[in-house]
């Protein structure tokens, strides 16, 4: 059957292998906006949480006297923690239900966030960043997997892109929100503009974590705002798709090579990820620009463009059923606009072009990517997976940052950490197009 394109709404139709008609496509716009713009919401707080520390180092560093080696690894160090504890947390969501699971991750990290303003070391930075990771292990994978308890593959990637494009909606709102509390509460109560801001941006998660308790669903059962007959159809969809998935146990899980691989790829992906996250502003900044406020409003055009680029690519990889190439194309783009920023880095409208490409392609490949693993991965096998690859993936949000800071310390620069994460693109670019293209076209 011709796939056909939809519409921009969540759930809108881009085609499906079990058959389209008006009926299904009305039930999957339904369910798009009721669960889509929330748990984009969810992201959105979670992602400024995490890397609000970006806009705090420009006033930080000097008045704790950290190096940008020390905010590399203290940055870093927030996926320690999310490593260790990432495979328990998503195997216990599979177990306990999303609703409760994800109200407990957002409230806990919330207030651990808003406890980063009583650093005043080291060693205490080093320590909140760890429990930050802590705290935040298994939101992400956790989401992913309930994704696939609602949408069958053609229908998942856009629905993951426009979750995923709360990365680049937290870059839009946070980063002239963040230099605003920065530069307009310094002094305020006789704290520091950087300490309002984690203060600030750390509650929001804690409110949004309540509302998760009374907003959220664990299954299409549960839901009451569906009728029978859409349940039925949701349901049929999800385990005729199922049927060709494999259910591994968690030992076989670790033992495949197909979930290392997909590790791989994404710990390449995420090295570019967390090396833009962590030093654009430091970089734009480089270029020139140094007030706070002028700095977030720049921040906003890169992240800005790539909600565009998502969903844009994602929504001609479902049509097209295509999945490799739509990933390593904007992959390989991004390795372009990272050298870019690099060549063009005393010039601020040039360097910031590029930056904006190097957002636009990293920032693509993303959910792109979560069409792969999930192809093939099903029931507790894709919680113990998806967790898995997440976990070891984002090993790079600890390496990318203190690899990038430990180079900026030693060649006063940040070209060599971009020429490193550029080179880690093109590698995932290519170990993406080593998969079979059979087992992950849908």
């Amino acid at each position: 059957m011709e796939k056909k394109s939809g519409g921009w709404e969540p759930g809108a139709n881009t085609g499906s292998n079990t058959g389209t008609n008006n009926f299904e496509a009305a039930t999957y716009k339904k369910v798009g906006w009721r669960l889509i713009p929330f748990l984009l919401l969810c992201y959105v707080v979670a992602y400024l949480d995490r890397v609000n520390v970006g806009f705090a180092k420009l006033q930080m560093l000097q008045d704790l006297q950290f190096s940008d080696t020390v905010y590399g690894l203290g940055a870093g160090i927030f996926f320690i923690g999310y490593f260790l504890f990432e495979v328990p947390s998503n195997v216990i969501l599979h177990r306990v239900g999303a609703r409760v699971w994800i109200a407990r991750i957002m409230v806990t990290w919330g207030v651990i966030s808003a406890g980063m303003m009583f650093v005043e070391s080291v060693t205490s930075f080093y320590v909140m960043r760890f429990l930050l990771g802590v705290a935040e292990a298994g939101f992400f994978p956790g989401i992913i997997l309930y994704l696939t308890y609602w949408y069958p593959a053609a229908r998942r990637a856009r629905m993951t892109a426009l979750f995923m494009s709360a990365i680049a909606l937290s870059g839009v709102i946070g980063g002239p929100l963040s230099g605003w509390i920065m530069q307009s509460f310094a002094g305020v109560g006789g704290l520091k503009g950087w300490q309002w801001l984690f203060v600030l941006e750390g509650l929001p998660s804690v409110a949004v974590g309540i509302a998760t308790l009374f907003y959220l669903d664990d299954s299409i059962d549960g839901a009451k705002w569906l009728t029978s007959p859409e349940k039925e159809l949701l349901k049929r969809n999800i385990v005729a798709e199922n049927a060709s998935k494999q259910d591994l146990s968690i030992g076989a899980v670790f033992k495949d090579g197909r979930v290392w691989l997909m590790s791989l790829i994404y710990f390449s992906f995420v090295m570019g990820l967390y090396g833009v996250s962590f030093w654009l502003p430091t970089i734009i900044k480089a270029t020139g620009v140094k007030d706070a406020l002028q700095i977030g409003m720049l921040t906003a055009i890169p992240y800005g463009s790539a909600v565009v680029a998502m969903i844009f690519v994602s929504r001609s990889a479902d049509r097209t059923g295509e999945r490799r190439w739509h990933i390593a194309v904007p992959a390989l783009l991004g390795a372009v606009g990272l050298v870019l920023s690099v060549t063009w880095g005393q010039n601020t409208v040039l360097a910031m072009t590029a930056l904006t490409l190097a957002t636009m392609g990293i920032l693509t490949t993303l959910p792109l990517f979560w069409s792969l693993p999930t192809s093939f991965l099903a029931g507790a096998g894709a919680a113990a997976g998806i967790a898995l690859i997440n976990s070891v993936g984002n090993l790079a949000g600890f390496v990318s940052p203190f690899a990038v800071g430990w180079l900026k310390d030693m060649t006063q620069s940040t070209n060599a950490g971009m020429y490193l994460l550029a080179v880690s693109l093109v590698l995932g670019a290519l170990l993406t197009l080593s998969v079979p293209a059979r087992l992950v076209s849908k």
